[in-house]
Protein backbone atom coordinates (compact mmCIF):
# COMPACT_ATOMS: atom_id res chain seq x y z
CA UNK A 1 0.00 0.00 0.00
CA UNK A 2 1.41 3.39 -0.93
CA UNK A 3 2.11 5.84 1.86
CA UNK A 4 -0.24 8.32 0.19
CA UNK A 5 -3.10 5.81 0.14
CA UNK A 6 -2.52 4.75 3.74
CA UNK A 7 -2.45 8.37 4.97
CA UNK A 8 -5.55 9.23 2.95
CA UNK A 9 -7.46 6.23 4.36
CA UNK A 10 -6.52 7.08 7.93
CA UNK A 11 -7.38 10.75 7.43
CA UNK A 12 -10.69 9.86 5.78
CA UNK A 13 -11.75 7.58 8.62
CA UNK A 14 -10.77 10.08 11.33
CA UNK A 15 -12.57 12.91 9.55
CA UNK A 16 -15.71 10.92 8.75
CA UNK A 17 -16.09 9.61 12.28
CA UNK A 18 -15.98 13.12 13.77
CA UNK A 19 -12.59 12.94 15.45
CA UNK A 20 -11.70 16.52 14.47
CA UNK A 21 -8.37 18.18 13.79
CA UNK A 22 -6.62 16.57 16.75
CA UNK A 23 -6.88 13.16 15.05
CA UNK A 24 -6.64 14.39 11.45
CA UNK A 25 -3.71 16.81 11.67
CA UNK A 26 -0.97 14.17 11.58
CA UNK A 27 -1.95 13.35 7.96
CA UNK A 28 -2.02 16.97 6.77
CA UNK A 29 0.16 20.01 6.33
CA UNK A 30 -0.59 22.45 9.19
CA UNK A 31 -1.84 25.06 6.71
CA UNK A 32 -3.78 22.65 4.46
CA UNK A 33 -6.56 24.35 2.54
CA UNK A 34 -10.13 23.28 1.81
CA UNK A 35 -12.70 24.13 -0.84
CA UNK A 36 -16.26 23.15 -1.69
CA UNK A 37 -18.95 24.65 -3.87
CA UNK A 38 -21.56 24.23 -1.15
CA UNK A 39 -23.30 27.02 0.74
CA UNK A 40 -23.11 25.15 4.06
CA UNK A 41 -19.31 25.26 3.79
CA UNK A 42 -18.92 28.72 2.24
CA UNK A 43 -16.96 30.07 5.21
CA UNK A 44 -14.65 27.04 5.56
CA UNK A 45 -11.31 27.41 3.77
CA UNK A 46 -8.92 25.31 5.84
CA UNK A 47 -8.82 21.57 6.30
CA UNK A 48 -8.61 22.14 10.04
CA UNK A 49 -11.87 24.11 9.85
CA UNK A 50 -13.54 21.38 7.82
CA UNK A 51 -12.52 18.55 10.17
CA UNK A 52 -13.92 20.57 13.08
CA UNK A 53 -17.13 21.20 11.07
CA UNK A 54 -17.48 17.45 10.60
CA UNK A 55 -16.85 16.89 14.32
CA UNK A 56 -19.66 19.35 15.07
CA UNK A 57 -22.05 17.50 12.76
CA UNK A 58 -22.06 14.57 15.19
CA UNK A 59 -23.96 16.71 17.73
CA UNK A 60 -27.21 16.86 15.74
CA UNK A 61 -26.46 13.61 13.85
CA UNK A 62 -24.93 11.35 16.54
CA UNK A 63 -25.40 8.14 14.52
CA UNK A 64 -23.49 9.53 11.52
CA UNK A 65 -21.54 6.95 9.55
CA UNK A 66 -20.01 6.59 6.13
CA UNK A 67 -20.30 3.93 3.46
CA UNK A 68 -17.12 4.00 1.38
CA UNK A 69 -17.94 3.22 -2.25
CA UNK A 70 -14.65 3.94 -4.06
CA UNK A 71 -11.09 4.86 -3.16
CA UNK A 72 -8.55 5.62 -5.90
CA UNK A 73 -4.93 6.77 -5.98
CA UNK A 74 -3.60 8.92 -8.82
CA UNK A 75 0.17 8.77 -8.35
CA UNK A 76 0.84 10.97 -11.40
CA UNK A 77 -1.15 13.83 -9.89
CA UNK A 78 -0.34 13.13 -6.23
CA UNK A 79 -3.95 12.82 -5.17
CA UNK A 80 -6.43 10.37 -3.74
CA UNK A 81 -10.15 10.39 -4.47
CA UNK A 82 -12.77 8.92 -2.15
CA UNK A 83 -16.46 8.50 -2.99
CA UNK A 84 -18.78 7.73 -0.10
CA UNK A 85 -22.31 8.06 1.21
CA UNK A 86 -22.85 9.70 4.61
CA UNK A 87 -25.81 8.30 6.55
CA UNK A 88 -27.39 9.62 9.72
CA UNK A 89 -30.49 10.82 11.54
CA UNK A 90 -31.09 14.21 13.14
CA UNK A 91 -31.87 13.08 16.69
CA UNK A 92 -29.40 15.18 18.68
CA UNK A 93 -29.37 18.79 19.73
CA UNK A 94 -27.81 21.26 17.33
CA UNK A 95 -28.40 22.21 13.78
CA UNK A 96 -30.67 25.02 12.65
CA UNK A 97 -33.88 23.43 14.01
CA UNK A 98 -34.84 21.06 16.87
CA UNK A 99 -34.32 17.34 16.10
CA UNK A 100 -36.43 16.33 13.11
CA UNK A 101 -35.92 12.57 13.24
CA UNK A 102 -35.23 12.72 9.50
CA UNK A 103 -32.48 10.74 7.81
CA UNK A 104 -29.84 11.73 5.29
CA UNK A 105 -28.04 9.64 2.68
CA UNK A 106 -25.57 12.08 1.14
CA UNK A 107 -23.31 11.22 -1.78
CA UNK A 108 -19.98 13.05 -1.70
CA UNK A 109 -16.45 12.93 -3.06
CA UNK A 110 -13.17 14.04 -1.52
CA UNK A 111 -10.16 14.84 -3.67
CA UNK A 112 -7.10 14.96 -1.41
CA UNK A 113 -4.02 16.59 -2.94
CA UNK A 114 -0.69 15.58 -1.45
CA UNK A 115 2.69 17.25 -1.15
CA UNK A 116 5.66 15.61 0.54
CA UNK A 117 3.51 12.76 1.89
CA UNK A 118 0.81 14.91 3.53
CA UNK A 119 -2.50 16.38 2.43
CA UNK A 120 -2.01 19.98 1.32
CA UNK A 121 -5.53 20.64 -0.03
CA UNK A 122 -8.87 18.88 -0.10
CA UNK A 123 -11.88 19.56 -2.29
CA UNK A 124 -15.31 18.24 -1.26
CA UNK A 125 -17.86 17.67 -4.00
CA UNK A 126 -21.28 17.58 -2.35
CA UNK A 127 -24.84 18.78 -2.97
CA UNK A 128 -25.58 20.35 0.39
CA UNK A 129 -29.06 21.51 -0.67
CA UNK A 130 -30.25 17.93 -1.14
CA UNK A 131 -28.60 16.70 2.08
CA UNK A 132 -29.86 19.52 4.28
CA UNK A 133 -33.32 19.14 2.77
CA UNK A 134 -33.34 15.44 3.66
CA UNK A 135 -32.62 16.37 7.28
CA UNK A 136 -35.44 18.93 7.28
CA UNK A 137 -33.02 21.82 7.70
CA UNK A 138 -34.19 23.74 4.62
Amino acid sequence: MSGMKERAERFFDACETGKGWDACSEYCHPNATFSAQAGALAEVDTLEGYTEWMKGLFGPVPDGRYELRSFAVDEARDNVTAFAVFHGTHTGDGGPVPPTGKQVAADYVYVMDFDDGRIKHMTKIWNDTVSLGQLGWM
